[in-house]
């Protein structure tokens, strides 16, 4: 018998990994600004540092959050800490 109490047993797909993409922002140059482009360039980005970040499947938002960085064992390392999450009981 199989327990139905656990939603992420009930799709045969649930244990399929995805690639969520994370956007922090947008640069719109012009092209001969982007070729000068080098190593040290710095390319200003349309969000502040305090700005949610957005969670993509393919082109679909599923959620936002707040970029942290994790502390411990896995420090340096970039992690989202999630404020809103889209209902994707209905699929993506």
């Amino acid at each position: 018998m199989v327990d139905d109490s656990d939603d992420t047993n009930a799709h045969p797909f649930s244990q399929v990994p995805i690639e969520i993409m994370i956007s922090v922002g947008k640069a719109r140059p012009l092209v001969k600004d982007l070729l000068k482009l080098q190593s040290d360039s710095i390319l200003a980005l349309d969000r502040t540092v305090d700005d949610p970040v957005e969670l993509y499947v393919g082109d679909k938002l599923i959620a936002r959050g707040e970029l942290q960085e994790l502390d411990g064992d896995q420090a340096g390392q970039l992690a989202v800490r999630l404020t809103e999450v889209a209902d994707l009981k209905n699929g993506l």
